[in-house]
């Protein structure tokens, strides 16, 4: 019993007996071969091509469907009413009957060139193919890595950038003109804390050694002799302006 072909060849329209057996048993690699033997019938095959013995096993089973009425046949392609005597070198089988016939007789067979590629084969990869894929693969998991490291350089671009923005924002704040709210900001502040210089806690215990706004303005102009927007009457009116800014309790 021939074995299923995997072989791909270009389907026709009819074939002779030898090149149905030749495409069934895998053989197309050898049909010039085949074709040269001086006759098809199935002894001369065998004993030409013993180390083929599907060759001329295959003859003889489609001959017998051909006899038994099981496979229409024809001559150069015309089919011809069962038990019509016809050379055998001129007996063909169209391809219809042909498929309809192993379909039928033979499920288990589905040779390539009346069935197709079967799913398996598809499946199939070449090591060619795999060796493409795989070399594709390497190459998208290297541009993959560099992307990532290229994302983590910009985000670390990124952050340092947020961060002299704030820098930026902060020294713009510090070098800003004074306007009048910043003004009145910085009067209270600086009314605050000579409030709290001269205040004491609960229990009475004074917050610094300075009993008098007059003591604390001593005290400035003695260690900043001479610095500018530090004398006596500049921190005399400040100081004044400072107190009557504050909330009254």
């Amino acid at each position: 019993m021939p074995s299923p072909n995997n072989f791909e060849s270009t389907p026709k329209v009819f074939y002779r007996p030898i090149d149905v057996a030749i495409r069934w048993c895998n053989l197309m690699a050898y049909e010039t071969t085949i074709l040269s033997a001086t006759s098809f019938s199935p002894p001369t095959l065998a004993k030409l091509f013993p180390q083929w013995p599907c060759l001329h096993e295959t003859i003889e089973i489609i001959r017998d469907a051909i006899v038994n009425h099981e496979l229409p046949y024809g001559v150069l392609g015309i089919t011809v009413a069962p038990g019509t005597p016809t050379d055998c070198n001129l007996t063909t089988i169209r391809h219809t009957d042909l498929k309809s016939w192993m379909t039928h007789h033979y499920p288990e067979q589905r040779p390539a060139f009346l069935f197709g590629p079967s799913k398996s084969d598809e499946k199939t990869m070449s090591i060619g193919t795999y060796l493409t894929l795989r070399a594709d693969k390497d190459a998208l998991e290297i541009e993959l890595k560099n992307t990532k490291n290229t994302i983590q350089i910009m985000m670390d671009d990124i952050r340092n950038l947020k961060s002299e923005r704030e820098n930026l924002n902060t020294l713009i704040d510090l070098n800003s003109p004074i306007n009048e709210q910043n003004k009145g900001s910085l009067l209270i502040i600086i009314g605050a804390l000579i409030e709290t210089i001269l205040g004491s806690t609960q229990s009475g215990r004074r917050h610094s050694i300075f009993d008098s706004q007059a003591a604390i303005v001593d005290s400035i102009t003695a260690h900043y002799h001479g610095v500018q927007g530090l004398s006596k009457r500049t921190l005399d009116a400040k100081f004044a302006a400072a107190r009557r800014s504050l909330p009254k309790s």
